[in-house]
């Protein structure tokens, strides 16, 4: 692959012939197509008035092309049949450079918009276009006539593109036209982007398949156009992109592995390829700021838009082409340029294979850091330890509004449950990094067991009450039906069918039966109590909706059968009757370890009323909960108890 990539003003296309190949559709521009470009140009013209003018230049989409000869038979006809050595060479020279054509496979709709713009601003020179389903199209362009717009739907639609940029231009004077001209010949610019690869499985790709080239397909041509080389040995240039293909493919294909890239990123990334982000951190961190000789300033050099990374990485490119030819050394900047880039990949391979930063990096951008200032603090410590230091106080200002939870239920009138989330991801994630402190030297493993973020983050995780929050009013045949349905899956099957027959019967009277499932112990949780984050664990979203209200027994039994990845499905009732639907497999099949623990009383120094979560299981769950995150300074508070009381004092 030897493509060449470069900006390209709107003069610098003088001169050239363009080819729109039959595989793409005419021209089909409407009128507010043309209006906005026109629009977004004259606001380019006018910030750049301002005493603070955002960008150097307006860039356009890539105008993607390769060099093709469409007509072969009509060059075989141009060349010589019989004539002297020289004037075979010159004549065969000539009839390729008359017959060879820019194929547009992406981009055409602007370059004939400017095209018409240039004929209206009265600019005879410029270059040409010719569809290869309108054989008269390159003649029309040169001179286009209203009255030949019913000829075809292209016509029609070139004719109305004039028609729209006269009028827009009937009030501007002369002087705003000379101005509006001068810009769009220098300042207007295409990302030039020369392909060798098939045009139509390109075509398809950023046309049919609606998929842009990326900053990182623009950049990786850079990498690789042999042109950057010139001088150098060829062989050596050969190895060096092969190398550095190489090692491009293998960072793309780690980063699209969605455990390692769902530690680094949150949901909601839409580029086909991944590698981008790291030139996205390159370009905002400046790591290249210092080799690159700028116009004006970086941020006027490069803009705003969404190729502002590859004009960085072009800047780059620019800056030290000449210099390293000078010192007939062109790989050095390469090198020097993919060291940058390997290193910072390179980091996140460790932080991803390491217990500690695994996790509080991982939990860090979970909770909205910028990986971008993780980084910089990485770079800035001088070892290991003191970057942990670093996550650890980090971490530590983010659950500063969960440390002492009773006070904030205060403070939030007992609707604070979202402000439990951060402490008690923490404290799963603790866990999870003293449970493999407690099994490396035993399975001798870099890692035992690592919290998986990735999971995490795609099934959505709620706050939810271990212990209901819903208290039934016993007396009404429909808030016993209810109760029966969040009762039913944590019982016997004998006691599911009658509960079956309960409900089935609406005379029925003998609730009491059930009433030994209702905790009135003295060891339950209070109403105010079950508001604490002892009462609290994280479930997923469908779990959550589904079976909030179930009692504690009905609730573990869903949970074991999600972990062995089955669906438990709650009951329902329809036409006055209990329907009861099969276990499925289920969409969700990870349970967070701590959420997991507390289902099976893995706390409790005692087992006891395992269809209930009491006040001393609670209790158990909370200091475990301090126990572990002690590193942190988090104190939990029982309801209205005192510090002393929660220091064991």
């Amino acid at each position: 692959m030897d493509q060449n990539i470069e900006l390209k003003s709107i003069n610098e296309l003088f001169g050239m012939n363009f080819y729109i190949p039959n595989y793409q559709r005419g021209y089909r521009w409407k009128k507010q197509q043309v209006k906005d470009l026109l629009d977004d140009i004259n606001e380019f013209i006018n910030r750049s008035k301002g005493n603070h003018p955002q960008d150097n230049f307006y860039c356009l989409q890539p105008l993607v092309v390769k060099e093709t000869i469409p007509d072969k038979e009509k060059l075989i006809s141009e060349l010589p049949k019989e004539a002297s050595d020289g004037e075979i060479l010159c004549k065969v020279k000539k009839a390729i450079k008359n017959n060879t054509r820019w194929e547009v496979i992406d981009g055409q709709q602007r370059l004939t918009t400017i095209y018409i713009l240039l004929a209206v601003l009265r600019n005879a020179a410029s270059y040409s276009i010719e569809y290869e389903t309108r054989k008269g199209s390159k003649d029309f362009l040169s001179d286009i006539k209203e009255n030949k717009a019913g000829e075809n739907i292209d016509y029609y639609h070139i004719v109305e593109g004039k028609n729209t940029i006269s009028e827009w231009f009937k009030d501007k004077n002369d002087e705003y036209k000379k101005q509006f001209k001068e810009t769009l010949l220098n300042k207007v610019q295409f990302i030039w982007y020369e392909s060798d690869e098939d045009s139509i499985k390109v075509f398809t790709r950023l046309n049919i398949g609606k998929i842009s080239l990326t900053n990182a397909e623009l950049i990786k041509a850079l990498f690789l156009n042999h042109s950057n080389f010139t001088g150098e040995d060829d062989e050596k240039v050969r190895l060096k992109q092969y190398e550095i293909a190489s090692q491009w493919d293998r960072i793309e294909y780690t980063l699209q592995n969605e455990e390692f890239w769902l530690f680094l990123h949150n949901l909601g990334y839409t580029n086909p390829t991944r590698i981008d982000f790291i030139f996205d951190l390159m370009c905002d961190m400046g790591k290249l700021d210092s080799f690159i000789d700028w116009k004006k300033d970086k941020e006027t050099d490069i803009g705003t838009d969404q190729y502002k990374t590859f004009r960085y990485f072009n800047a780059y490119f620019h800056s030290n082409i000449a210099k390293k030819r000078a010192q007939n050394n062109h790989i050095a900047f390469i090198e020097q340029c993919w060291a940058e880039i390997s290193n910072i990949f390179q980091t996140f391979e460790e932080w991803f294979n390491d217990l500690e930063l695994y996790h509080y990096v991982g939990y860090l951008i979970e909770n909205g850091s910028k990986l971008n200032n993780i980084l910089e603090k990485w770079y800035g410590e001088k070892d290991k330890e003191a970057f942990v230091n670093d996550l650890i106080n980090e971490i530590t200002k983010k659950i500063k509004d969960c440390k002492d939870l009773s006070q904030q239920y205060e403070i939030n009138g007992g609707k604070f449950k979202t402000v439990c989330k951060p402490l008690l991801l923490l404290y799963n994630i603790q866990t999870a990094i003293l449970q493999n402190e407690n099994n490396l030297d035993n399975y001798n493993l870099g890692v035992f067991y690592k919290f998986p973020f990735h999971l995490y983050k795609k099934e959505g995780w709620d706050v939810e009450h271990i212990d209901s929050n819903t208290e039934n009013d016993l007396t009404k045949k429909v808030t016993q039906n209810e109760f029966l349905l969040n009762l039913y899956n944590g019982v016997s099957p004998d006691e599911q069918k009658k509960i079956e027959e309960f409900i089935n019967n609406p005379a029925a009277k003998n609730f009491s039966d059930f009433e030994k499932y209702k905790n009135n112990s003295t060891k339950s949780l209070n109403d105010d109590e079950k508001n604490q984050i002892w009462n609290f664990t994280l479930l997923d979203s469908s779990t959550n909706r589904s079976y909030g209200n179930s009692i504690f027994s009905a609730k573990r039994r869903i949970i074991i059968g999600k972990d062995k990845g089955k669906l438990i499905p709650i009951p329902k009732i329809k036409n006055n009757k209990l329907v009861v639907e099969e276990e499925k497999n289920a969409q969700s099949s990870f349970i967070p370890p701590c959420t997991k623990q507390v289902f099976l009383k893995y706390y409790s120094a005692a087992y006891e009323s395992p269809n209930y979560w009491e006040k001393s299981d609670a209790e158990a769950y909370r200091q475990d909960m301090m126990n572990t995150l002690k590193e942190f300074g988090v104190t939990i508070s029982k309801g209205n108890s005192t510090k002393e009381e929660d220091n064991g004092k």
